[in-house]
């Protein structure tokens, strides 16, 4: 029996999930719901989708009010994450939702709380770290082939979306830069491959207060930076192993996708965390051992959804439940907190370990 599912939010990100969603027998979109009503009517006629429209008067909803809704997907923007959560999970709703988890911690906590309270599960985004790319590495990891764990390496660098972006604005605000934005790929990937964080240790900084739009209809338009664009970070785990990190948005060089986990005996280069394939290389004595190029034939957006509909049904607890999420969002903060102190940030939140995927796993065969 297929999981009935609605969709908060119907922006760009909502074609991945909508084209991914339709080819999972797990899943089955019954409701979407948008602030813009056209957005939300023009995915309801491409998709098929028998309800939609906007949150209506009085609590009145298509999403939460919709009694054939059993889960929902939150791809609203950000800074609506723990409200529009919060409301699917007092209508009794399990929820998938887009990272970061919030913008404090506090209504992230939250969330935590009152999903606990009512019964239900919310997960959190990226599942890119659930495709088989990465999960080759985490069983590789796990399966003792670089010995022991001992650190991590991750580097995003770029000059920055205001180059090619038409509206970059929102990318170098509160909540987003290369911390909130691009962070949650690594730092996700980071805590499974080596476990949570205890400490986070951070400099960096913003190239200039100011930049400019450089493409699109407003090419030569001003705004001011919030964030930090460029941080370096050293994070040190409860296993004993540390990570650095460095994300910019400041450089001069491109530099994508770049992740190593460092272990007593060997070293593995995993794919960008922001993929679901990619080629793995197990490095020994200088050389490379293996080189495997990890196909996602099917597999994208939604399939950390997959496994929250299946482990419901299994009663087991998800793999990316809200708790990781909490985790990584409380890293991101703590990074932003250490550069603006000066100081090592302890962290005070532990999500258990999360066993990877089985090789065979897949979310085009229903289960």
């Amino acid at each position: 029996m297929t999981a009935k599912v609605g969709v908060v939010g119907a922006g760009v990100i909502s074609t991945q999930y909508l084209d991914n969603t339709a080819t999972y027998p797990d899943l089955e979109i019954v409701s979407v719901s948008d602030l813009i009503g056209e957005l939300s009517e023009i995915a309801s006629e491409k998709y098929g989708i028998p309800t939609h429209g906007t949150p209506g008067p009085d609590g009145q909803d298509i999403i939460y009010d919709n009694d054939n809704v059993e889960y929902v997907i939150n791809i609203t923007n950000p800074q609506a994450h723990i409200d529009v959560t919060l409301q699917a999970v007092r209508a009794g709703k399990h929820v998938w939702s887009e990272k970061p988890l919030g913008l404090n911690l506090e209504g992230a906590k939250q969330i935590l709380d009152e999903a606990k309270a009512h019964d239900v599960y919310v997960c959190c985004a990226p599942d890119t770290v659930f495709g088989p790319g990465f999960q080759t590495v985490l069983r590789k990891i796990r399966g003792g082939e670089i010995g022991r764990p001992m650190g991590g390496l991750a580097v995003m660098q770029q000059p920055g979306p205001d180059l090619w972006h038409p509206s970059p604005e929102f990318l170098f605000q509160v909540g987003a830069g290369p911390t909130l934005d691009i962070g949650p790929y690594y730092f996700t990937a980071l805590v499974l491959g080596l476990g949570p964080v205890v400490s986070v240790t951070a400099g960096g900084g913003k190239a200039r207060d100011v930049r400019t739009v450089m493409s699109g209809p407003k090419a030569g338009t001003d705004f001011e930076v919030e964030v930090p664009t460029t941080v370096r970070v050293l994070l040190q785990h409860a296993s004993g192993a540390t990570s650095i990190v460095l994300l910019t948005f400041d450089s001069g060089l491109s530099r994508h996708g770049m992740l190593e986990f460092q272990g007593s005996e060997g070293v593995i280069v995993a794919p960008d965390p922001n993929m679901f394939h990619g080629k793995v290389v197990t490095h020994k004595g200088g050389k490379v051992v293996e080189e495997i190029e990890v196909e996602a034939a099917g597999m994208g957006r939604g399939i950390g959804l997959v496994d929250l509909v299946r482990s419901v049904k299994a009663g087991v607890r998800p793999r990316a439940h809200a708790d990781l999420a909490y985790h990584v969002l409380e890293i991101m903060l703590s990074v932003e907190k250490a550069i603006e102190s000066g100081k090592t940030v302890e962290l005070t939140s532990t999500p258990p370990e999360v066993d990877p995927l089985p090789a065979d796993w897949s979310p085009l065969k229903a289960v």
